[in-house]
């Protein structure tokens, strides 16, 4: 598959929906709400969420982070805040997958991979069949308080290339990245198919200015390939698209 030409950046950590108008009219093409988690910055209260999904225009993307692992799960929390991408932040309980196509037909499924090793790239290997995109993030779900993103560490990005290379699906890369750094995470992953900033832990307005400062960086060459999956065609309800794939594949 070759990699979309326009440069897309997802900005994560999204608070409010004055932030989420900043970053939309930075440039951002997708941003992240972040539910309930172990630990990490950025979590806010589902009525945000839901009105921040709510009034986003397309064809921005909002994704909607959760740690919850079974299906059953996972479909009640979307149904609630009518997030039409779910970033599935753990790994999922097996057979959970297949089953949330079932229960949330035409919602779009973005399993994160945490690079700790070389391992990451048999899970994303595995996962990929079964989802519209993979996230590269840096977080450790083998803790005993589970780190699942917003950890602002690079990991190895000579994995993530690898991971780049072979899957048939989109690849988010995410961990760490800045304004300072995407240039060079381009030149060692390659064309990644998406940039993510995350959510600042000095607030809103540094996270303002982390996304009005990444755009500009794919000048001179570097350009942040899309990693966003195509947008619908129109919407028959919040959160829904006809336009949307059930199957796994992109």
């Amino acid at each position: 598959m070759e990699p979309a030409r326009a440069p897309r950046v997802k900005v994560c950590c999204i608070q409010s929906l004055d932030e989420a108008r900043t970053a939309v009219a930075a440039g951002a093409s997708a941003l992240g709400l972040v539910s309930d988690m172990p630990s990490g910055p950025g979590v806010i209260p589902d009525e945000t969420i839901a009105a921040v999904a709510a009034a986003v225009p397309p064809p921005v993307s909002p994704f909607l982070l959760t740690c919850r692992r079974e299906a059953s799960a996972i479909a009640a929390q979307q149904r609630r805040l009518r997030v039409g991408t779910l970033q599935l932040c753990d790994r999922l309980a097996p057979g959970a997958h297949a089953e949330l196509r079932s229960l949330l037909p035409g919602i779009r499924l973005v399993q994160v991979v945490h690079v700790t090793g070389p391992a990451a790239l048999d899970e994303a290997r595995a996962v990929a069949p079964f989802v519209d995109a993979v996230l590269l993030d840096s977080g450790n779900p083998d803790l005993a308080v589970k780190e699942l993103g917003g950890t602002g560490r690079r990991h190895d990005w000579s994995v993530s290339r690898r991971i780049r290379e072979e899957l048939p699906v989109p690849v988010f890369l995410a961990g760490g990245l800045t304004a300072d750094n995407v240039a060079e995470a381009i030149d060692a992953v390659g064309p990644v198919r998406a940039g993510r900033v995350r959510g600042s832990a000095h607030g809103g307005r540094a996270r303002h200015h982390a996304a009005r400062g990444l755009l500009p960086r794919r000048a001179g060459g570097a350009r942040i390939e899309s990693g966003t999956l195509p947008c619908p065609r129109r919407r028959t309800s919040r959160g829904t698209s006809p336009a949307a794939r059930s199957s796994g594949t992109s």
